[in-house]
């Protein structure tokens, strides 16, 4: 006992600094079924998967990967016809961070897209892998 108390402040930032670590292991942008940029392009490449941009027009015209097709998050559920019609191919979202591509992975999932995921740092993490980015 008088060792914790001599060392508290130690035992203070272990467990701080594990939980960090821990932290940073748990997906963000996405959650449960988000991938990184990478694994975006190699499903695209290998299983023809489909890069759906939920960004604002607006977002979009201002830079977006390239071959990503625009459908707004808001818009997500009215515009279902314009997604792939063989839902067990992957259906990757993609935004500006990656936190409206997971709620449209959530929604996208509900109606039955299996394989929807969300690229987790979305455009952010896309541009730092070196991607490709155009503009309207």
């Amino acid at each position: 006992m008088k060792f914790v108390i001599d060392n508290l402040a130690l035992i203070a930032i272990a467990v701080i600094s594990g939980g960090m670590l821990l932290w940073t292991s748990f997906p963000r942008g996405g959650g449960a079924g988000g991938v990184s940029a990478a694994e975006a392009v190699r499903l695209m490449n290998r299983e023809k998967g489909v890069l759906i941009d939920v960004c604002e027009a607006s977002e979009h015209a201002a830079g977006h990967c390239v071959g990503s097709r625009n459908i707004p998050l808001g818009e997500l559920e009215k515009r279902v016809a314009e997604l792939p019609k063989n839902k067990q191919l992957p259906v990757l979202l993609m935004c500006q961070s990656g936190a409206r591509a997971g709620r449209a992975a959530a929604t996208l999932r509900k109606l039955g897209y299996e394989r929807a995921l969300a690229v987790n740092g979305g455009l952010r993490a896309w541009r730092e892998a070196g991607l490709p980015v155009e503009k309207a």
